[in-house]
């Protein structure tokens, strides 16, 4: 089934090419969250046919692994040379909420960035940090120069960069620009200087825990824990993963020095942006854990096949 659509006729690959927008690295400290919607009734596709996207989603959400993550501070980049536009620097990183609705109504992106370039192209730049923002109006900006950091302001649950490409004012795709990709074959004709590769979903974060994590606090980002006694009342290990699907299954386990723990495979029954899952085994007795190194892995399996896998390492003496 090929993807076909009205808005897309007017985009070429020619007159803008992008560079990557975020100093991070795709599939460790950063990943692809959402797709440009492609479906132009009121369900969602991305350029893959897949589901990570949403109805009307009209850019690329670069996302971070967690708030600290943000916090620490990653950099936002202009994708091509330009001229700022216009920018917001002031709204609160508190994300979206019921309680905040209203103070966003207008300005979902956030603090932000709009840069022109030539040809009628405009990239946006939307939920930067506040106060990160390091440019000004009519300044002319080059590929990597930065914008600012990713944020956690305007209308979003969870620290991004939302990029929007436009052309003449109507949103394109950068990863198919002239809308001739289909399911089975992507256009190899991007507006990328070199395409980001496509994961139809993914393990995000696995840990190692004594107790149950809160899903808040994995989101947060719990700090890694490299040595345990020996007394730990339980082993867990916990997941943090994007773009599951009904039918996924999310196998976690924890291996020791004689051998495996404990491993469970956990089917989902519905489709998931985000997704926590976590199982444990406890100290029984008067026993101690058998001292050596321990693996906490999580693997996402889709239909029969594993397509992607994280280990956290940590050593119990």
């Amino acid at each position: 089934m090929a993807l076909s659509f009205p808005f897309a006729s007017i985009a070429t690959a020619e007159g803008l090419t992008l560079q990557f927008p975020v100093d991070c690295t795709l599939g460790d400290s950063c990943y692809i969250q959402q797709y440009m919607d492609r479906d132009p009734g009121k369900g969602f596709r991305d350029y893959r046919c897949a589901q990570l996207s949403y109805d009307g989603h009209k850019g690329t959400d670069f996302a971070l692994p967690s708030r600290a993550r943000m916090q620490a501070g990653v950099d936002v980049l202009a994708a091509a040379d330009g001229r700022v536009r216009g920018f917001r620097n002031t709204m609160p990183d508190t994300g979206y909420t019921e309680e905040t609705a209203n103070s966003v109504e207008g300005k979902e992106c956030g603090n932000g960035v709009v840069l022109v370039h030539p040809e009628g192209w405009e990239t946006q730049y939307c939920h930067l940090k506040q106060g990160s923002v390091a440019i000004k109006n009519d300044q002319t900006v080059k590929a990597g120069d930065i914008l600012g950091q990713i944020g956690l302001s305007g209308r979003t649950e969870f620290p991004h960069l939302h990029l929007s490409v436009r052309q003449g004012g109507k949103p394109v795709d950068p990863f198919d620009p002239n809308g001739t990709a289909t399911c089975a074959t992507p256009d190899v004709s991007t507006l990328w200087a070199e395409t980001p590769p496509y994961q139809p979903g993914g393990i995000v974060e696995v840990g190692l825990s004594t107790t149950m994590p809160e899903y808040a606090d994995v989101k947060e980002g719990i700090p890694a824990l490299t040595t345990l006694p020996a007394s730990a009342p339980a082993l867990i290990v916990y997941s943090f993963s994007f773009g599951t699907q009904k039918g996924d299954i999310v196998r976690l386990e924890i291996t020791g020095p004689e051998g495996v723990v404990i491993t469970e495979d956990r089917k989902l029954t519905r489709r998931h942006a985000q997704a926590f899952r976590a199982v444990g085994k406890r100290l029984r007795g008067k026993e101690a854990w058998p001292t050596g190194p321990y693996v906490a892995r999580a693997t996402l399996i889709r239909d029969g096949v594993a397509i992607s896998s994280q280990q956290a390492e940590t050593i119990i003496d």
